[in-house]
């Protein structure tokens, strides 16, 4: 293939454009505020997990509260009720079961309060235990934020310079011959790299110093073939420092 040296040293700036959008796709992907945000994961997950088993001893024990609750006014309820038919009852016989029932109602209220008492305090205890799960859920989640809009700062940087290279880059691959631009890609596709600048009998795709036997190949080349690296497969792009 034929091409002008000019166009061929073009080809540097379009590798070191590709070179550089590279680079910020693997900052991109790296950025130190989503590592940690990785290193967080297990602690946030640990954290909703305790979170989510303490609602729920509060919801049972507040279930548990209500119909403790539930049983006491029925309890008062029958008493009342008694209370009213010892005050109407012309029956000694009717009195005497009456109050034998007040009085076992009395002592099934009794145990009622204290059961009440007990699941009242375990409830308060459960409340305090699930705000304290939740102030440390509060200040992990406002790290994340935190984290999380420094992330998406970094992102929306990287992703601007990454767009101004990419449009440099169309700029610099339509000013060059079709065909060389299709060489450049498929070798770069093919290896990792599309073209090398050759420095002092050293390509620089391999960062190997070719034999003589190649050196020579290449000074017997026209400055307009198109030569390739034999060691890293780039376009290899000569110059005044190539030594040859």
């Amino acid at each position: 293939m034929k091409a002008s040296p000019a166009d061929q040293n073009e080809l540097l700036r379009l590798q070191a454009a590709d070179n550089r959008i590279a680079q910020l796709g693997h900052a991109a992907k790296n950025l130190p505020q989503s590592v940690e945000l990785t290193k967080l994961q297990p602690e946030v997950d640990a954290l909703r997990a305790r979170w989510i088993a303490a609602t729920g001893e509060l919801e049972d024990a507040r279930t548990e509260l209500k119909r403790v609750e539930s049983d006491v006014a029925i309890v008062d309820a029958r008493a009342k009720r008694d209370n009213e038919r010892v005050q109407h009852s012309a029956s000694v016989k009717d009195v005497q079961a009456l109050e034998a029932e007040l009085a076992s109602l009395k002592k099934r209220k009794d145990d009622l309060e204290e059961i009440e008492l007990t699941v009242m305090e375990r409830v308060e205890g459960l409340e305090q235990a699930l705000a304290a799960v939740e102030a440390e859920r509060g200040e992990l989640n406002d790290r994340v934020q935190v984290l999380e809009a420094q992330r998406d700062e970094e992102a929306g940087k990287l992703e601007a310079q990454r767009k101004a290279l990419a449009t440099d880059r169309a700029t610099i691959a339509e000013a060059l011959p079709a065909d060389l631009v299709d060489l450049y890609e498929r070798q770069r596709a093919r290896y990792g790299i599309g073209a090398a600048a050759l420095i002092r009998g050293v390509s620089m795709g391999s960062n190997v110093k070719l034999t003589e036997s190649d050196l020579s190949d290449i000074r017997r080349a026209a400055l307009d073939d198109v030569v390739m690296c034999p060691d890293s497969g780039a376009i290899l792009v000569r110059g005044e420092d190539s030594g040859l």
